[in-house]
């Protein structure tokens, strides 16, 4: 029986690329001179910490790490952003942690979209992913094209298709 994993996965090398555009992009910047600003990715902790002048600063790093996130194809509703801080020296910092896996109440709520549609496919949520299978090929597709169309607040991808 053919069956697909609805997964959501973030390509950390192709976010550190970005992160690392974002870093030169502030050295070349006017606006950035003679202002501490840094940019770190911590990849264990899934997690992205901005430190700079201001809160005018910390909203152009981000805009510059959505830019850089869509021109290198990694989704930025994988980005989860938090409030910006200010710190002791008088510099402000925000945290940015990254969205990997399907949450369980967004696996349900895919579940009972799927459920609704009344088509022949069984669905299985497995830890941070769901599983759909199907008799007919046809109808997983037809299943892909309505997530891809719903909005869930963080990317979906379509894995480990078999026929």
């Amino acid at each position: 029986m053919p069956s697909v994993d609805v997964v959501s996965k973030v390509d950390l090398q192709a976010l550190d690329n970005a992160i690392n555009n974002v870093r030169r992009e502030i050295s070349t910047r006017y606006d950035f001179k003679n202002i501490k600003s840094e940019i770190t990715f911590d990849r264990k902790a899934k997690s992205i910490h901005i430190v700079t002048g201001d809160d005018w600063k910390v909203k152009a790093v981000t805009e510059m790490l959505i830019g850089q996130c869509n021109w290198l194809k990694v989704d930025p509703k994988c980005l989860d952003i938090k409030e910006i801080e200010a710190t002791s020296h008088g510099t402000v910092k925000m945290d940015i942690l990254i969205k990997e896996g399907i949450p369980k109440e967004t696996g349900q709520k895919i579940v009972k979209l799927i459920k609704g549609l009344k088509v022949k496919v069984q669905t299985a949520i497995q830890d941070d992913q769901v599983r759909l299978t199907g008799k007919k090929i046809d109808d997983l597709q037809e299943i892909m094209q309505m997530l891809k169309g719903q909005d869930y607040n963080i990317p979906l991808q379509f894995t480990n298709m078999k026929n």
